[in-house]
């Protein structure tokens, strides 16, 4: 399979509301995390990394302009893998010490990390049946109701086990935006990882179910509107009897 250079291994898109968006086009769009960077006029925010197969903070020189605080949607490999190279990492109490003590069975990397989640493989040495993500012990432990500041933007950080037991979502009242990690997406979820729990999936939906949403940017797949999100609760709350 054919190897990409670093230089192109990420892409990057310019939205509306200092939002950017950061990918890496060559993993297959399923295992492909969104990766998030806002703009604040004190600092930025980081929501996810990706994999970690190649340095973010060298080949994506929007992550290393200002101060910025590295936010973990949770800590599945591909949402953490380059938590690391920032100085500010913040995740939810419930998943600190995986992510400060990740292996490939508590990231999910034994089950998913294979040369045939790629379209082309990251540049040399990366090898699949090798690779794991770098610990990142937090800098801040966040719990819901809390906030992240970047000074004309505030986050609430709303947890939402299920997926995983530290899955949070961030939302932003004044703008409507909605980082949501895992939890929900426009896309097939996953509900059966080693450490889901069906019952608190369904409390989280049932929670977020009302929030006056404009705009959701998830863990993988294409941002959508408000309507969409209703739509896709609403759907999954009936498909499980809630």
């Amino acid at each position: 399979m054919q190897r990409i250079a670093p230089e192109n291994w990420y892409a990057t898109k310019r939205l509306d509301d200092d939002v950017t968006y950061i990918c890496e086009p060559f993993i297959q769009e399923f295992y492909r995390c969104n990766m998030w960077h806002v703009r604040g006029r004190d600092r930025d925010m980081l929501v996810d990394s990706g994999m970690g197969v190649v340095s973010l903070r060298e080949w994506v020189p929007l992550v290393t302009e200002r101060d910025l605080v590295a936010v973990a949607s949770h800590i599945h490999f591909d949402h953490i893998g380059c938590h690391h190279e920032f100085d500010c990492r913040a995740v939810h109490a419930a998943e600190a010490d995986l992510m400060a003590h990740p292996t490939r069975a508590n990231t999910l990397a034994d089950l998913y990390v294979k040369d045939e989640i790629f379209d082309a493989l990251p540049p040399e040495p990366y090898r699949s049946e090798s690779y794991s993500v770098k610990a990142a012990p937090a800098t801040r432990i966040l719990e819901d109701g809390d906030v992240i500041d970047l000074g004309d933007r505030v986050y609430e950080v709303i947890h939402t086990p299920g997926h995983s037991p530290g899955g949070i979502t961030l939302w932003e009242a004044k703008s409507g935006i909605m980082f949501s990690g895992d939890i929900i997406y426009d896309g097939p979820l996953i509900e059966d990882t080693y450490h889901s729990n069906i019952d608190d999936y369904i409390a989280s939906m049932e929670r977020l179910l009302d929030y006056p949403v404009r705009i959701v940017h998830g863990g993988h797949f294409p941002s959508f509107s408000g309507e969409r999100y209703r739509q896709l609760i609403r759907q999954w709350l009936d498909a499980h009897g809630a």
